[in-house]
């Protein structure tokens, strides 16, 4: 990568599954990797009930979106952003039918004054048992 892009791993977010970064400085801006809503240092997922395959067998989505909004800030505050700094995030749901009137509402709670652009799409599967992950553009520094 070149030297005009920061590497940012955060100690509370839940480690990535795969080869990446939880996310990138590069100027002003941060590009989060995708980030769902497991706890680091477990596969635990809350609100998700797996059967001994590992399939699902019921799962809570407010509680699945709790713990994502959570694990973003995460990132976001050891990147040196926050929460009112994200632009544009992209939200990947599994169930769109089932889940958007659920994730829309606490969407509502968490951005009551300024919302960052937002795009939801509905996707097959997410590479873990989860129902929901985002994609984050945030800024850092000055205003």
């Amino acid at each position: 990568m070149s030297s005009d892009s920061e590497r940012v791993d955060s100690q509370k977010a839940p480690e990535p599954v795969g080869l990446y970064p939880h996310a990138r400085r590069v100027g002003n801006l941060l590009f989060l990797s995708g980030v769902g809503p497991r706890e680091r240092g477990t596969k635990k997922i809350p609100g998700v009930e797996l059967d001994a395959e590992g399939h699902i067998v019921s799962y809570d989505i407010e509680a699945q979106c709790h713990s994502v909004f959570r694990n973003v800030r995460y990132i976001l505050e050891d990147a040196g952003s926050s929460w009112d700094k994200l632009v544009d995030v992209t939200v990947y749901l599994t169930d769109m039918k089932k889940d958007f009137p659920t994730y829309n509402r606490l969407w509502a709670e968490y951005f009551k004054d300024d919302p960052p652009c937002r795009t939801t799409l509905e996707i097959n599967r997410l590479p873990t048992p989860i129902a929901i992950e985002l994609k984050c553009i945030a800024t850092i520094g000055g205003e």
